[in-house]
């Protein structure tokens, strides 16, 4: 296949241009935009050369993984992989140090790209080994893995209260929410899993509504509902963050990111869990930066490990879809993707610099109530635009779902049922059993 490195830097310039727009709008995920775009390509191939078509949608995927901290910190509508720096951000925001926060991912997504540049030599040699290793046994790990999340949400309480059974309902009641979410969530995607609830043509889309409503709509709404003032955001001209404190972020939060981009239903949100608590990483500046490189290793890296020659690492539905489309893959190809890689990251970091200043003025001027109802109307409009009427009512129940941990202070990650239940069923062969019992099909 023809290799045109001018086109390839010429595309992916466009692609940050593009994804730079569509990243700062709440709950728009690029990979619903990059479905449009390759259906688009299906019909009307001619107005995007082949050659350069994965080269565009990296930029895309880079430019968004660093880009997405801005609605997720400052508007309040993450997804499934920006769902821990939303916390430690909100705190960032109450002390004025919102800007702190998002330059603190920014910089973690920078290093999250040099972390895969280092981990070069391993994607051509252990990693397809580790993974042909592990495919087989997926299944039971995914199971480990939902356990896990489940036992991380153990009692907290304070012992506040005078009784004994005042004590014990006080720490029972993140748990208790935190299996309930997590049972509700898996139901609810045994039912999106094994019914076409979307319409046919916008099928690629159908899990979108779950988790627009799983994950951004409760916490808009929280925003709305508390009336909360957002102090005023200090433009700080340095961070205090130090070279050790990075190397430990890097290493956290890049083997998080590297657990979600090999396996599937690993997201980034999964991944930092476990490498944060594997790492025992309890300084909130590590905390933050490090779901920085964790995200950008997961959205990049996934994608990147589909130009590995040997055995194609990559995992997702981008993946599956473009792999018949573009077949021709080689080293240079894989270094062509690195170097877009890089590229887009640092055109993105810059591009967060000024959009975070932008978003600060604006939630100054305008009160964050009326911008938080506003990002409402546009979650609804986008899912609505999406997957139609249905896609509403399934977003509806998946907010009323992700309330839940909202409400009670569990997890927002025990969400995730949504995902892990059906898929891991599925592997271990009785999902269609389970859901047959249950009456879905």
């Amino acid at each position: 296949m023809e290799f045109n490195l001018i086109a390839i830097i010429l595309y992916s310039l466009i692609g940050v241009i593009i994804a730079s727009i569509l990243s700062i709008v709440p709950a728009l995920h690029i990979y619903n935009v990059i479905g449009v775009i390759i259906l688009a390509y299906l019909k009307f191939g001619a107005f995007i050369p082949r050659e350069v078509l994965p080269f565009l949608l990296m930029s895309m995927v880079v430019t968004y993984s660093i880009l997405n901290t801005i609605p997720s910190l400052f508007l309040g509508a993450p997804d499934d992989s920006t769902i821990f720096v939303v916390l430690p951000g909100q705190k960032y925001m109450l002390y004025g140090k919102g800007y702190e926060a998002s330059v603190l991912t920014g910089m973690g997504g920078l290093l999250g790209i040099f972390f895969l540049v280092i981990l070069t030599p391993f994607s051509f040699t252990i990693l397809p080994k580790v993974k042909q290793i592990i495919s087989p046994h997926l299944f039971w790990i995914l199971g480990l893995i939902a356990v896990y999340i489940i036992m991380s949400e153990w009692p907290k309480g304070t012992e506040r209260a005078a009784s004994t059974w005042g004590r014990f309902f006080e720490a029972w009641r993140g748990l208790g929410a935190g299996f309930l979410t997590f049972a509700l969530s898996g139901f609810l995607g045994l039912i999106v899993f094994n019914k076409t609830l979307v319409p046919l043509q916008s099928s690629f889309q159908g899990i979108m509504p779950v988790f627009v409503g799983l994950f951004a709509i409760p916490w808009v709404l929280l925003n709305i509902v508390s009336k909360r003032e957002i102090p005023e955001q200090y433009i700080s001209k340095s961070i205090d963050f130090n070279a050790d404190l990075a190397v430990r972020g890097t290493l956290s939060g890049g083997f998080g990111g590297l657990l979600a981009a090999l396996f599937p239903i690993v997201t980034g949100g999964v991944g930092g869990l476990l490498a944060g608590h594997a790492t025992a990483q309890r300084d909130e500046r590590i905390f933050v930066f490090s779901q920085g490189v964790s995200k950008t290793v997961y959205y990049g890296g996934a994608f990147l490990f589909f130009f590995v020659p040997a055995g194609r690492l990559g995992k997702g539905g981008l993946v599956a879809i473009l792999g018949p489309i573009y077949t021709s893959l080689t080293s240079q190809e894989y270094f062509a993707a690195l170097a877009v890689m890089l590229i887009s990251g640092g055109i993105s970091f810059f591009l967060l610099l000024q959009y975070s200043k932008l978003i600060i003025k604006l939630v100054r001027k305008v009160n964050y109530q009326i911008v938080s109802g506003i990002v409402l109307v546009i979650l609804y409009i986008i899912v609505f635009a999406f997957a139609g009427p249905v896609g509403l009512l399934i977003a509806t129940v998946g907010a009323a779902i992700g309330l839940l941990p909202v409400l009670f202070g569990s997890r927002r990650l025990n969400c995730m049922g949504v995902l892990l239940v059906p898929i891991t069923l599925n592997m271990a062969g009785i999902g269609p059993k389970i859901a047959s019992a249950l009456g879905i099909i």
